[in-house]
C-alpha cells in the first residue's frame, strides 16, 4: 500500500529527486499492470512531485496510500492543472514565511529602512540585467553596465581634473575611475579591503617599486593595489582633494547615500577628517552608479514599489529634512551623504545636500564593529592614553550577513556615557 523514500543529506537532494521520480514512474508501471481490484490506488501529485526538496537532517516520506474510496477510477491519472495549483499555493506559503523570517531580522538591525533600498534595487539589476559581474550583486557595491562609461564622465569634472590626491573605494564599479586617477597622473588613495589587514595604500604611477612596463590595469584591482602600494599609516600627513564612493542607491535631492551594509565609506571618512587628512567643508564626495539606482521620485521602479510600501508615518521620528518624501529614512549622524552623482547618461549635483559629519562617532560605533576593524582599536586605545579617560562605545548590533565572518568579539571599553572627547568633531 506504500511506496516509501528517506533521503539521507542534502548534498544528495538532486541524485534523490531524480531516483524518487524513477521509483514512483516504476510503480506505476506495475499498477497498471495488476489486475483491478475492488479498492482503489491514487498517488497524490504532492507525493509524487513535491515542490520542495528535503532539508539536511529531515527525512521526508512519499507514499502512494489505500484511499479506500469505492469511487475512485482504477486508473492513474496525471492531474497538471491540480498539481500546478497546488505547487504556486505552496511555493506562496513558504516565500511569505521567508518574507517575515528576513523582515523580522531586518527589524533588528539599526537602520532597516537600507535594507529594504537594498533588496529592491538588488533585485531589480539582477532581474533586468543591469548587474554586471561579479554576480550576484546582492551584499555588494553592484557593478552595473556601463560602469566605465560613467567613469569617463566623472573625469570630466573640474574637481576631478584639479585634484592630486584622489580617495576611491576598492570595488568592482570603480575599477575604471582608480584607472583614470593614475592614468591622469594623480595619487591614488585606496582603503585596504574591510580595513581587515591594514589602513590605506597610496599608488602613484611613478613610484619606485612600481616596474615601468607595468599596465595600469594591473594596479587597480585590491591584488595590485597590496603589492605595489606603500602602506599609509594613521599618523602620515596628506591631503585628501576628492572622494569616490560606491552605492546601492542615491538620493538626488540630499545626496543621501546607501552603500552595502557594512559602513566602511563612513568609517574611512570618519578616520580622516579626525585625523586631519580630510577638511569636511571642502571636499566633496562623488558616486558613480546607474541611472536606476537614483531614487527619481516613486515614478518608475525599483522605486515605485519602495514608495508604496513606506507607509504613513513610517520611519517619521527623527527623520532628518528631504528624507519624509522619499524611501531614504532618517540617517544616522555618522552617514555620509554625496555631492555629485554620475551615471554613464549624466551628472546630477545635488541640490540640496545634507551636512556632513566629522571624526569618529564612537558613541555609535559598536562592539561587534570595533571589534573587526584593527585600525580603529588602535586609534581608539591611543586617544584613550592621551585622554586619561575612557572613550564612549555604541550600542550593541546584529551585523548583516556580509559584515558578520566568524566569531562576535567584543572589543572596545564600557563607555561613560556621551561622546566624550577625541572625536575629532570641527
Amino acid at each position: 500500500d506504500t511506496i516509501s523514500y528517506y533521503p539521507t543529506t542534502i548534498d544528495d537532494n538532486f541524485k534523490q529527486y531524480e531516483m524518487l521520480f524513477l521509483n514512483n514512474y516504476i510503480a506505476l508501471i506495475i499498477l497498471s499492470c495488476l489486475p483491478t481490484p475492488s479498492t482503489a490506488y491514487t498517488i497524490p501529485q504532492s507525493h509524487l512531485f513535491p515542490t520542495r526538496l528535503p532539508s539536511r537532517g529531515h527525512h521526508s516520506r512519499f507514499s502512494a496510500t489505500n484511499t479506500n474510496n469505492e469511487n475512485t477510477p482504477s486508473d492513474t491519472t496525471f492531474d497538471e492543472t491540480g498539481y500546478e495549483t497546488d505547487r504556486l499555493a505552496k511555493d506562496a506559503i513558504a516565500m511569505d514565511e521567508m518574507k517575515k523570517v528576513a523582515d523580522e531580522e531586518y527589524a533588528r538591525l539599526r537602520t532597516p529602512w537600507k535594507w529594504r533600498i537594498r533588496r529592491s534595487v538588488w533585485d531589480f539589476m539582477e532581474e533586468n540585467d543591469i548587474a554586471q559581474f561579479p554576480r550576484p550583486v546582492h551584499h555588494r557595491i553592484p557593478n552595473f553596465l556601463n560602469a566605465d562609461l560613467a567613469a569617463e564622465n566623472l573625469a570630466t569634472l573640474p574637481e576631478f581634473q584639479s585634484a592630486t590626491l584622489v580617495k576611491v573605494n576598492p570595488d568592482t564599479p570603480q575599477r575604471r575611475v582608480r584607472h583614470l586617477v593614475l592614468s591622469s597622473n594623480k595619487t591614488l588613495l585606496t582603503p585596504q579591503p574591510r580595513l581587515r589587514t591594514g589602513f590605506f595604500s597610496t599608488l602613484h604611477k611613478n613610484n619606485d617599486n612600481i616596474p615601468p612596463a607595468l599596465p595600469i590595469e594591473a594596479l587597480t584591482n585590491s591584488k595590485g593595489a597590496a603589492q605595489y602600494g606603500k602602506s599609509v599609516t594613521l599618523y602620515e600627513s596628506y591631503n585628501v582633494d576628492l572622494v569616490v564612493v560606491g552605492s546601492t542607491a542615491v538620493c538626488p535631492k540630499t545626496g543621501a547615500r546607501v552603500g552595502k551594509g557594512e559602513g566602511f565609506a563612513e568609517l574611512e571618512w570618519g578616520i580622516l577628517s579626525q585625523q586631519g587628512n580630510l577638511d569636511v567643508a571642502k571636499v566633496l564626495v562623488v558616486t558613480t552608479v546607474h541611472d536606476c539606482q537614483v531614487f527619481d521620485g516613486g515614478m518608475e521602479e525599483p522605486w515605485a514599489s519602495l514608495m508604496k510600501e513606506r507607509g504613513d508615518g513610517e520611519e517619521g521620528a527623527g527623520e532628518r529634512r528631504g528624507t519624509r518624501d522619499t524611501p531614504f529614512g532618517p540617517l544616522t549622524e555618522h552617514d555620509v551623504p554625496v555631492d555629485i552623482i554620475v551615471t554613464p547618461t549624466r551628472i546630477i549635483r545635488v541640490s540640496d545636500p545634507l551636512p556632513k559629519p566629522s571624526g569618529v562617532y564612537w558613541d555609535l560605533l559598536s562592539p561587534q564593529k570595533l571589534a573587526q576593524i584593527k585600525v580603529l582599536r588602535e586609534l581608539k586605545k591611543k586617544l584613550e592614553e592621551e585622554l586619561g579617560e575612557e572613550l564612549p562605545s555604541g550600542p550593541e548590533e546584529v551585523l548583516p550577513p556580509i559584515a558578520e565572518r566568524g566569531g562576535r568579539g567584543r572589543g572596545g571599553g564600557r563607555g561613560r556615557g556621551g561622546r566624550g572627547r577625541g572625536r575629532g568633531r570641527s
